[in-house]
């Protein structure tokens, strides 16, 4: 299981991740996409570590399809955290320091459903998610979507 640290610049102690998380509506725009980890059991946005040879874009609309069986398109960037206060320790000993770009995205296919590394997935009110046991990083960027939904922010 994953273990979060956090401490003043602790990102010299770990390796880069470069990965993506997505930011989807349903239709009404009332409710956003979460899934719920199976290695943690808590709640987050669909996305993941990019594979080489991948873009980042390549890398959400993959991350979301294996996570949730959706087909999405990249909207646009929401943006970009690289705190260097937070790192992800895993039970193998690997230390990373996150680098993730926050997307919108839309559906354009699929049908929700679950995964290997998924274990529950909905569509949340703002006032859902803030009682949810939620990724501290992930609530940050669906605040920060809700707040500046035009984008282009730098954490």
């Amino acid at each position: 299981m994953a273990q979060y640290e956090y401490g003043e610049r602790i990102g010299k102690t770990a390796r880069i991740s470069p990965g993506c998380s997505a930011l989807i509506y349903d239709p009404t725009r009332e409710k956003i996409l979460l899934t719920r980890r199976t290695d943690n059991n808590r709640w987050c946005l669909p996305g993941g570590r990019m594979d080489p040879g991948e873009s980042i874009e390549e890398t959400c609309v993959r991350e979301v399809w294996e996570e949730t069986g959706l087909h999405i398109k990249v909207v646009r960037l929401l943006g970009i955290y690289s705190s260097p206060h937070f790192i992800i320790k895993y039970a193998d000993g690997n230390r990373w320091q996150i680098l993730s770009a926050s997307f919108l995205a839309e559906v354009t296919g699929g049908e929700l459903g679950l995964s290997d590394e998924t274990t529950e997935a909905g569509y949340f009110t703002i006032e859902e998610i803030e009682g949810m046991d939620v990724m501290d990083s992930h609530l940050i960027r669906i605040k920060d979507a809700l707040a500046h939904p035009e984008g282009g922010l730098f954490k």
